[in-house]
């Protein structure tokens, strides 16, 4: 049974909006606004989870449309389904799978014996420590709650995941690999005198460069991996499923990709090139956490500086 106490109360909402309707079985697309989860509580917070397929499982196991990967919540803990409509209005039902600690609505918690709940507008379902808000979002909205994901997720000048961001995906991906003995891998990255770039063209520049190495990694990563700035000019890929062999491949076209990047200067005609170095660890047996794995990725960072620059470094057996 969970000790947690109410994270939430219930808020008074507007009208009903205007609803869809959608055959049984189909994707379930809303002519003047979506349904969605809004994370209320939990990381990210004010992410916008749209429900747009009948069926949305949620549970600790990877395999989960919605996955929340820590040890209050249950392998497969709940499921959300759109079955029909009724009035005009969207018949949304949510079944505990016999979770340990429970899935609540309200505050209340749900019985797996009792079957499914019907579920209303501006609804709070909890899982765990996570909190969600069941909305009818117009597209003004939605901006709204996309910006503020924005705010707290995003680093303004690149557009990638902050550090926050992107440390907090790395701990919740080392948690699973740990949990279900899976490969993870990742890469540091530093641009090589990147104080010289900004003294020499100025820091205008500079943030183009940022911005380009940005582009540059998000267009040879796969979607399931995670890229953020984790400070000036030093960039953190977590890439989940990948043994430390094939990150080290990733890396190396990642630094040949860059190298061979033109970038224009200030002056008129006038091109560089930046180049920067790149540090791959794989997670091991011993690792106690996500920050073990951090620190032994920094050691190969930190040799390939050493070793002199434009170089992949890989800390880990052979």
């Amino acid at each position: 049974m969970s000790t947690h106490p109410p994270l939430y109360e219930e808020f008074a909402e507007s009208d009903p909006p205007t609803l869809f309707a959608s055959p049984l079985g189909e994707a379930l697309p809303v002519a003047q606004g979506e349904w969605a989860l809004i994370r209320y509580v939990g990381n990210p917070i004010g992410e916008v989870l749209p429900l747009n397929r009948t069926d949305l499982t949620v549970g600790r196991s990877p395999e989960n449309d919605l996955s929340l990967p820590e040890v209050e919540v249950s392998r497969h803990h709940a499921r959300i389904e759109l079955v029909g409509q009724q009035d005009l209005a969207p018949i949304v039902l949510i079944s505990d799978l016999g979770s340990t600690n429970g899935t609540f609505i309200n505050g209340r918690r749900i019985l797996p014996a009792n079957g499914p709940v019907s579920l209303q507008h501006g609804d709070v379902i909890r899982v765990g420590t996570h909190a969600f808000k069941l909305k009818h979002l117009d597209e003004m909205e939605k901006h709204y709650h996309e910006a503020v994901l924005a705010q707290t997720t995003v680093d303004s000048l690149t557009g990638l995941n902050n550090r926050a961001s992107v440390l907090g995906f790395l701990e919740k991906q080392v948690d699973l690999s740990r949990r279900h003995h899976r490969p993870i891998s990742l890469i540091l990255c530093d641009l090589d005198h990147f104080k010289e770039v900004n003294d020499r063209h100025g820091h205008a520049v500079g943030d183009l460069v940022l911005k380009r190495f940005g582009q540059v990694v998000l267009g040879r990563l796969r979607a399931s991996d995670h890229v953020g700035r984790i400070g000036g000019e030093e960039f953190l890929i977590v890439v989940p499923e990948t043994e430390g062999r094939e990150a080290l491949a990733v890396a190396e076209e990642l630094r040949k990709a860059l190298a061979e990047e033109v970038l224009e200067a200030n002056e008129p005609g006038e091109t560089f090139h930046v180049t920067c170095c790149f540090g791959v660890a794989q997670l091991r047996g011993e690792d106690a956490d996500a920050g073990s794995l951090l620190a032994r990725g920094d050691v190969a960072l930190y040799r390939a500086k050493a070793l002199g620059r434009n170089r992949v470094e890989f800390d880990g057996r052979t």
